[in-house]
């Protein structure tokens, strides 16, 4: 009987002691650019920026991010889930490689060729990164551009 109350007392004690009921505040987006280009591809790479004030963490899944590249969609950012630490500032590295081919669009082909002999990009992150603990879910907003140099 002893026991169980002292294991109770402590369970109790843990759980009422413990922060999770904020979620990790999203900073934003920063270090856009591009870490690898040639004729074939241009990797690009960003890091996601967040603070969590909790004491338990969390996953973070970022499925449905998408990149534009002057305005046309040329990938999703698909990652493995992200353990969040718990009381920490962490970042989540955004890496992705692009075809160049995939940039190309008939409608659009004068203004790639315009940003390749310029050597200037317009990238854009758009879409929602989920956050995932303790069976809560939510999601954070992302929607940033950013113009780039990049050299073939």
């Amino acid at each position: 009987m002893m026991k169980r109350l002292l294991f109770i007392s402590i369970f109790f004690t843990l759980v009422f002691n413990c922060t999770y009921n904020e979620q990790p505040e999203f900073l934003g987006l920063e270090n856009i650019k591009v870490i690898n280009s040639n004729l074939k591809s241009i990797t690009l790479k960003a890091d996601a920026l967040f603070i969590n004030p909790n004491d338990v963490g969390g996953v973070l899944k970022t499925d449905e991010l998408k990149v534009y590249i002057n305005e046309t969609e040329v990938a999703t950012i698909v990652s493995d889930e992200f353990k969040v630490p718990s009381k920490k500032d962490f970042k989540i590295p955004l890496v992705v490689a692009v075809a160049t081919d995939s940039i190309i669009d008939k409608k659009s082909l004068g203004g790639l060729l315009g940003s390749l002999i310029s050597q200037n990009l317009k990238v854009h992150y758009k879409g929602v990164i989920k956050y995932k603990v303790l069976g809560y879910s939510s999601t954070y907003k992302v929607n940033d551009t950013q113009d780039l140099k990049i050299k073939l």
